[in-house]
């Protein structure tokens, strides 16, 4: 891969890697730079501080203010690409001509502008955008966010025809290729890039139960606040809930219930230990949406993962999982699964799996093979 130079234009500044979309973005990139790639970064700025560890990976990096005024909500544009509009971006681009990867729809506002018709040009599909913002509405009960959301969704459903300029397209999920094919007639499957290289399940038995995530979206508020009602009254085993930045009242609501513990905004090493040490790594969700990157760590380094049907949808992780849907099956699995101990057949099985669908180092070559038509 001697000289061979990408673009990646990215949502959100992709240091530190620490939720969802911006952990593939991150080591998406990481597996470029590993395998020679030359990468110039585009970054929005979305809340996050400038990071000079990028220029570890990346020949150069750009930042682009992202300004959010309340007019660009009233444009038939969506929220999320109309934001992310900087011309300084499309001057960039056009001072050679490389690839561009574009991670998300929310980096295309210039992908139709007739200076880069010859350009290669793949955009990362981390979600089907307009499924996930009508699922965000649905979840919303702030009355002016659910308008918002609302609007957003019809907005990125008539704006995703854009997608038809890209020369293809990368989907996190099977789920996501099939519809994007059917759709555009161009797709390609890519799973999801984590900061997992090795199964680390431990041997032993835990003594607790690990529910984790990102504490303020209501996706995981949503869950945790089923399994509180239904579940953590009726078990006798300690539970440990983690993430970030979780509300004074959700936290105050939650701890009402004897058996629990909050571990608030832990870094990487205390959330890759508590998802190690746990007998049960609890994954629940009401959101088909791409691929939980969380999924991926608790069966890289944890024991037992006790998830529902929606968690493990399209994901070919099936196999590796307890799947349970009601609180009486949860609750079963729970005080069954807190004295199984992991067998090694199962550790091999892990393994196995995980490398053949979740390998970085033999994914990212579907992606270099595709950008530079190798």
């Amino acid at each position: 891969m001697v000289n061979q130079y990408i673009h990646i234009v990215s949502f959100n500044i992709p240091l530190p890697a620490n939720y969802g979309g911006i952990i593939d973005v991150f080591y998406k990139l990481k597996a470029l730079k590993e395998e020679g790639v030359k990468i110039i970064l585009h970054c929005f700025e979305y809340g996050r501080p400038h990071n000079d560890e990028l220029l570890d990976y990346c020949e150069q990096v750009y930042y682009y203010k992202r300004p959010k005024k309340i007019s660009k909500a009233f444009s038939t544009l969506p929220f999320i690409v109309n934001t992310r509009s900087n011309k300084e971006l499309l001057d960039n681009l056009l001072k050679d001509n490389y690839p561009i990867l574009f991670e998300g729809l929310h980096t295309t506002y210039f992908i139709g502008n007739k200076l880069l018709d010859n350009r290669m040009k793949i955009i990362r599909s981390h979600n089907i955008e307009h499924h996930y913002y009508y699922e965000l509405y649905l979840n919303e009960s702030n009355i002016l966010k659910k308008i918002f959301f609302k609007k957003e969704s019809e907005k990125l459903n008539n704006y995703e025809k854009n997608m038809l300029y890209a020369n293809n397209l990368a989907a996190i999920s099977k789920n996501d290729n099939d519809y994007l094919f059917n759709k555009y007639n161009k797709s390609f499957y890519l799973p999801a890039f984590h900061p997992n290289e090795k199964v680390l399940t431990k041997k032993g038995l835990g003594d607790y139960i690990l529910f984790h995530g990102n504490l303020s979206v209501n996706e995981n508020i949503q869950a945790l606040q089923y399994l509180a009602d239904n579940v953590f009254d009726n078990i006798n085993y300690n539970i440990k809930i983690a993430g970030n930045n979780p509300s004074k009242s959700f936290t105050k609501l939650l701890l009402k219930h004897k058996n629990v513990e909050i571990i608030k905004n832990p870094d990487d090493d205390a959330m890759n230990k508590l998802i190690e040490n746990a007998q049960i790594n609890l994954l629940f969700t009401f959101q088909d949406t791409g691929i939980k990157l969380k999924l991926l760590s608790s069966l890289f380094l944890g024991r037992h993962c006790l998830v529902n049907k929606i968690m493990v949808s399209n994901t070919e992780l099936d196999d590796l999982c307890h799947i349970k849907d009601s609180p009486e099956e949860i609750i079963e699995a729970i005080n069954s699964l807190m004295n199984v101990e992991i067998t090694d057949e199962l550790i091999d099985n892990r393994k196995n799996i995980l490398n053949e669908f979740y390998s970085n180092k033999k994914n990212i070559q579907i992606l270099i093979n595709q950008i530079f038509r190798i």
